[in-house]
């Protein structure tokens, strides 16, 4: 498979990644606000299907599709400061999924204490990475 084929399934992978993180904090929201018990177990179903059929797949994808390119341009990456910020955010990101599930696993047991605010300002970190991360990855500044 040529580097191309691989760069092209990152960017799909990370793109589905990024979904599955922008919607599941939003179906929190959601959640966090529902008085009735049918619509509470409906918001589970949808998190656990999103987190594990859509985010955990796309997530391993991208960082394995990710190694992939990275190995193939050798020990000259590594010198490089952009791309040293651009793993550090990534880092990040893979923590935040993993929040997620946390949050996740805690309304499937109905023992969430967060507010629908909160999780609404939590939704906003995700942006913030992929705009930082594409701007490392396009321009590589330093």
């Amino acid at each position: 498979m040529t580097l191309l084929w691989v760069k092209a399934l990152h960017l799909i992978a990370m793109v589905c990644w990024f979904a599955g993180i922008f919607y599941l904090p939003r179906l929190f929201v959601y959640h966090s606000e529902a008085l009735d018990d049918t619509s509470k177990e409906r918001f589970k179903i949808m998190e656990r299907r999103l987190y594990y059929g859509i985010m955990v797949p796309s997530m391993l994808a991208t960082l394995f599709l990710g190694i992939w390119l990275a190995s193939s341009f050798g020990a000259s990456l590594m010198q490089q400061g952009w791309f040293h910020a651009k793993m550090s955010l990534v880092f990040l990101l893979v923590g935040y999924h993993h929040m997620c599930g946390a949050f996740m696993r805690k309304f499937a047991k109905n023992q969430n204490h967060r507010s629908s605010k909160f999780f609404r300002i939590f939704n906003e970190i995700p942006v913030v990475l992929l705009i930082i991360i594409v701007i490392l990855a396009v321009l590589k500044p330093f």
